[in-house]
């Protein structure tokens, strides 16, 4: 008679218990951070970039880490990829958010300049993405020109005081009344150049406040000037394709999206009347590049 032996199964082993991370971690990802809010620096011009961002990619734990220290900085990390670099975007309580009264002291706006400003933002980036599958697509480059943003917003305005007529609506309100329909007539009245004597664009012409908008851009890492024809050509950065991705759900955008704009690879405006379509609103909660 056999007798009966009870066999256990082997053990499985435990996992191995990842390494502490430790303040030279922390500091590796407070570095990353910061190459994150240098906006012209590429990762593949720097070796110490690239790494860290392998590193993020491929540590979960390090990944944690560094979006704790931008978190902490008040900044919303939008993409972390080799294209982008460590994309952030300061939140309205951080330290690095733009204000848009700092931006408009920086181009001695004043209250109804400041609007206008506003709106050659919203016009760059309607130019730039005008179509929802151009924003989702990473591969895609957006072109505009000084001129042809202002050129489109004079085809908007003309497309806005029709729609007014239209409607009956009053032609004439208040000039810094908010709104599209307030901003045709404050842009139409102004002069689109306004030359001084020695050719330079004067900056409250409205070619100047576009080229402000755009020179801000540039400064901030969201376009790239490739020429001076038509007053400046400039083109998409990814980071600046991310940023438009976190605005466009804003009212303003999509009203300006919804006058209807043909995508061209020029920089130069076309406008016909917009299709029936729920894809403009693609994000909630977004704004421009910088606070009220």
């Amino acid at each position: 008679m056999s007798e009966h032996v009870e066999r256990s199964e082997p053990e499985t082993p435990a996992p191995p218990t990842p390494a502490a991370l430790t303040p030279a971690d922390a500091a590796d990802a407070a570095r990353l951070v910061a190459f994150g809010l240098q906006p012209k620096l590429q990762p593949a011009r720097d070796q110490e970039y690239t790494e860290l961002l392998r590193r993020y990619r491929e540590d979960p734990a390090f990944a944690r880490l560094a979006d704790a220290v931008a978190t902490g900085l008040g900044l919303v990390v939008l993409e972390v990829s080799p294209r982008a670099g460590m994309a952030v975007t300061a939140g309205e309580d951080s330290v690095f958010a733009v204000r848009m009264g700092d931006y408009a002291r920086r181009t001695s706006a004043d209250g109804s300049d400041r609007f206008l400003h506003g709106l050659a933002h919203l016009a760059v980036a309607a130019m730039a993405f005008p179509r929802p599958e151009d924003l989702a697509d990473d591969g895609y480059i957006g072109r505009v020109s000084v001129h042809g943003v202002d050129a489109f917003v004079r085809q908007a305005c003309r497309r806005l005081e029709e729609r007014a007529a239209e409607t009956g609506e009053n032609t004439d309100p208040a000039s810094d009344a908010p709104g599209l329909e307030a901003a045709w007539r404050v842009w139409t009245r102004r002069s689109a150049t306004g030359a001084t004597k020695d050719a330079r664009r004067l900056a409250g012409s409205t070619t100047g406040i576009v080229g402000k908008a755009v020179a801000f851009l540039t400064d901030s890492g969201f376009l790239q000037r490739t020429g001076d024809d038509n007053g400046g050509t400039y083109r998409t950065t990814a980071r600046y394709q991310l940023q438009v991705r976190d605005m466009a759900g804003s009212a303003a955008l999509a009203e300006l999206l919804e006058l209807g704009v043909v995508p061209v690879t020029d920089g130069t405006p076309t406008l016909m009347p917009a299709e029936e379509t729920e894809d403009l609103e693609l994000v909630a909660d977004a704004g421009l590049p910088f606070h009220a």
